[in-house]
C-alpha cells in the first residue's frame, strides 16, 4: 500500500478486479479513522456540505436513479480513473443503495460483466448493496 491508496483491509473498501481500491460509506455515520479521501463522489438528492478534499456531486434521490444519467456515467468513469492513483470515496446517506449501485457501475468499467456486477459488489463490499429492483436493472442494462 502506498500513501495514495486505501488500506485494503479497512472497512468499506472495495477491491476491483484490477486491484484498484474505492471506499464506499454512508454519510450518516462518522468519518472512518485513517487517511482522508483525496477525491469523493457524493450521490445525494441535495448538494452535500463542503469537504476539505475535491469532490463531485451527482443529484440522486434516495431509493431512485440518478437525475442525469449521462452526468452519473461521467462521474463513475472519473471515479474509476482516479482510483488508479488516488483515495476515492463513493458515498450516499446510508452507503448501501446509491453507493452500491455506483460501485457496481464502476466495477463494470473495471471489467466485471454488468449481469454480475451487483453480486460482485454484494460479495466484496456489502451484502445489502443495491437496494431496489430498478437500481439492479440500471446496473445490468448499462453497457
Amino acid at each position: 500500500m502506498t500513501e495514495t491508496t486505501w488500506d485494503p483491509t479497512a472497512p468499506g473498501i472495495l477491491r476491483l478486479p484490477s486491484g484498484r481500491l474505492l471506499r464506499g460509506r454512508g454519510l450518516s455515520r462518522p468519518l472512518p479513522p485513517g487517511p482522508l479521501p483525496t477525491y469523493a463522489l457524493y450521490l445525494l438528492g441535495r448538494r452535500p456540505a463542503p469537504v476539505p478534499w475535491e469532490s463531485r456531486w451527482v443529484r440522486w434521490p434516495d431509493f431512485r436513479l440518478p437525475a442525469d444519467r449521462a452526468d452519473a456515467e461521467a462521474a463513475f468513469r472519473e471515479a474509476w480513473e482516479r482510483s488508479a492513483t488516488e483515495r476515492v470515496e463513493v458515498a450516499c446517506t446510508g452507503g448501501r443503495g446509491r453507493t452500491g449501485t455506483a460501485l457496481a457501475r464502476i466495477a463494470t468499467l473495471d471489467g466485471v460483466p454488468p449481469t454480475e456486477a451487483v453480486a460482485y459488489v454484494r460479495a466484496h463490499y456489502s451484502p445489502h448493496a443495491v437496494e431496489t429492483p430498478w437500481q439492479r436493472r440500471y446496473v445490468e442494462r448499462r453497457r
